[in-house]
């Protein structure tokens, strides 16, 4: 008789494969987006500041810092791919003009590596038989360099619908406040709903970094919640000194 074993780790996280490849983009630009916005939102309460004025200053810090973290996003994953390819054809032209010092610096990468007399003249052989393998192997060995295989555009884009869909969180009560009445203060749900998404990132942040999931929680909420304090207090504290 067969048992169908489940794996709960496996069943829980297939949904995060979809994402798996710019799932670093889309946690860090959720965390850059939400905290960001609520820092405003915390310091323009902190100032009493009218509800239309806070709308309009959320929406602008999510257009104008989304819009600078995607394209930083971009400009790095861009350079990433340039300098890559910069060396990749260097190696390229040495492997076909300089042939024989390249097999050198093969044969020393692998001598440092304990290989030596015949076990290393037959490593050495296997590998400059083959120029792609060859090339492989000294752009990680020697240059320690990688392929990059994420699209900047994509990393970018990813970056601005997270900062942008996380960054809105803070704000929604704020829209429902404006277009209707609202039993509770608005900064109150804004800040209930923030802490809830603030607990979600920290768990999907568990799946970046592999830290224990109460210690990317904890660490979420700690940076989050001292950000909204410090622009609280200060809001607070200028609408009195300047008014």
């Amino acid at each position: 008789m067969e048992i169908e074993l489940n794996d709960p780790e496996r069943t829980r996280s297939a949904w995060i494969r979809r994402f798996e490849t710019y799932l670093p983009e889309l946690v860090y630009g959720s965390i850059d987006g939400i905290v960001t916005t609520f820092a405003v939102v915390a310091g323009a309460a902190g100032a009493n500041l009218h509800i239309n004025i806070i709308i309009i200053l959320g929406m602008a810090n999510l257009i104008a810092d989304g819009l600078s973290m995607s394209i930083g996003s971009y400009l790095s994953h861009k350079s990433e791919h340039d300098n890559y390819q910069k060396h990749l054809r260097m190696e390229m032209w040495e492997i076909e003009n300089m042939p024989d010092v390249e097999r050198q610096e093969i044969e020393l990468i692998y001598k440092n590596k304990g290989f030596e007399g015949k076990e290393l003249e037959m490593v050495v052989n296997r590998i400059t038989a083959n120029k792609q393998v060859w090339l492989d192997t000294m752009m990680k060995d020697e240059l320690g360099l990688s392929e990059h295989k994420k699209s900047p555009v994509k990393a970018g884009v990813s970056t601005l619908l997270a900062f942008v869909v996380a960054g809105a969180v803070p704000l929604i009560a704020y829209f429902i406040a404006y277009v209707g009445k609202m039993g509770m203060d608005p900064f109150a749900v804004s800040s209930i709903v923030t802490l809830l998404t603030f607990i979600f990132i920290g768990y999907i942040k568990t799946y970046v970094t592999q830290a224990s999931l109460g210690r990317s929680i904890a660490e979420t909420l700690v940076l989050g919640t001292a950000a909204a304090m410090a622009a609280y207090f200060l809001g607070d504290y200028l609408e009195k000194i300047l008014t």
